[in-house]
């Protein structure tokens, strides 16, 4: 499991504001992505869309998606193309996995964000890097990494609240001036086949997970066999056994076993819904009585136990229904196999072998002008905008559900 939950006070990092290291950074930017992600190629469509915004000097924030852990460092050769500096919001528990990795992400731009409360700093340092224009801001409105190319997870508010803020502080600072929102599309292209890409992690896995490995077998049953074993691992961990039946009920009945008990005790009552969103309210209700350090041992323990397990729900949820099927949603890409073999080897070992090539295709949309009045009752047009944009750059459609699904077939 990764540390995505940090048990200690939050202090806020800010920026680092030089420019020398993200110049000096840039130099080291492309055989870094190449080793480390496999990335060895790039397209870029629609950066005068960014760059006219630069040059009228609007205050702006740019909004990409967020389908692998490369996009952060990534956006670093957008900067290279445009050229520009950025600034980004980085979650808190980025800064406390190694101090050189808290290092670089700091001098290049980034600064944290509490996303387990109300982070007054982290929101002022926004507004104010917004509302004077000093630099385009980068935020992944999604809020975590949605590990699939073709879907597109709900939009975090936070976007909204930041953009009519600094348009209303742009408008006292230079009446003239104007803030926008810069969707950002990023798509990956797998270069080479996928069952060689594949078919090593798939044996690596099955090594780990059964007593004999599954060469013989087609790519896609092997993947299915895993999920089903991902899936029956966390049934006889959480529940004691594993059960049958068709996968859609199994996965929701044991996502609400996890989170409703929970639910009921943090947040008065049981929930349904998207459940990104109930495991981030369940660890705001829960941190604040870690951070106080006030709870006995076995409590801490407890409530630990709470977390990870809402962690693996949260995995098992970003497995989309029919992602592996040709329908009518699309034909079954090389990308939506590798990115689900990528998926279950790090749910199943937590790491990451697969190093294919890939190549990354950026598509910069037209800007959004953020409006500074209140926003309006129900739901926000500045938010639904920005989501049809980020859809039309991805060439995708809403058509995955968000309900917890799988790949595999019912």
């Amino acid at each position: 499991m990764h540390r995505v939950v940090v048990d200690e006070p939050y202090r806020f990092v800010p920026p680092y504001r030089p420019r020398w290291f993200s110049k000096l950074f840039r130099l080291w930017l492309k055989p870094f992505l190449r080793r480390r992600y496999g990335l060895v190629d790039y397209t870029f469509t629609g950066l005068e869309n960014l760059r006219n915004s630069i040059a009228a000097q609007d205050g702006i924030i740019l909004c990409p998606n967020h389908c692998r852990d490369a996009d952060p460092m990534l956006i670093g050769m957008l900067c290279k193309a445009t050229p520009c500096h950025v600034y980004s919001m980085a979650s808190w528990h980025i800064f406390n996995q190694s101090a050189l990795e808290a290092a670089v992400v700091r001098m290049l731009g980034g600064f944290s964000v509490f996303r387990e409360g109300i982070d007054r700093e982290a929101l002022d340092t926004a507004v104010r890097i917004v509302s004077t224009a000093e630099r385009p801001l980068v935020v992944f409105p999604e809020g975590v990494i949605s590990r699939s190319n073709d879907r597109l997870l709900p939009l975090m508010d936070g976007v909204s609240f930041i953009a009519r803020m600094a348009a209303k502080k742009r408008a006292e600072l230079a009446p003239n001036s104007r803030v926008v929102v810069i969707p950002v599309g990023i798509r990956y292209e797998l270069l080479g086949d996928p069952e060689t890409s594949a078919n090593p992690a798939l044996t690596r896995i099955e090594r780990q997970t059964f007593w004999n490995t599954h060469e013989d077998q087609p790519l896609l049953d092997r993947i299915r066999r895993l999920a089903t074993a991902l899936l029956a691992a966390r049934e006889v961990e959480i529940l004691g056994d594993a059960r049958s039946g068709p996968v859609r009920p199994r996965i929701r009945s044991l996502i609400d076993h996890v989170l409703q008990p929970s639910e009921r005790r943090w947040l008065g009552k049981p929930r349904s819904g998207d459940v990104i969103i109930r495991v981030k309210d369940l660890r705001a209700a829960i941190l604040p009585e870690l951070l106080r350090g006030h709870l006995t041992p076995q409590e801490t323990r407890e409530r630990w136990k709470v977390l990870t397990n809402c962690y693996y729900c949260q995995t098992l949820s970003l497995y989309p229904e029919g992602y592996l099927d040709a329908d009518e949603r699309g034909p079954l890409t090389p990308e939506r196999i590798v990115e689900t073999v990528h998926r279950l080897e790090e749910d199943l070992t937590d790491r990451v072998t697969m190093r294919p090539e890939w190549r990354v295709h950026f598509r910069i949309g037209e800007p959004i002008p953020a409006d500074a009045a209140r926003k309006p009752r129900g739901e926000d047009p500045l938010h639904k905008e920005l989501r049809q944009r980020m859809l039309q750059l991805l060439g995708i459609q809403d058509w995955w559900p968000m309900d917890p699904m799988t790949v595999l077939a019912e």
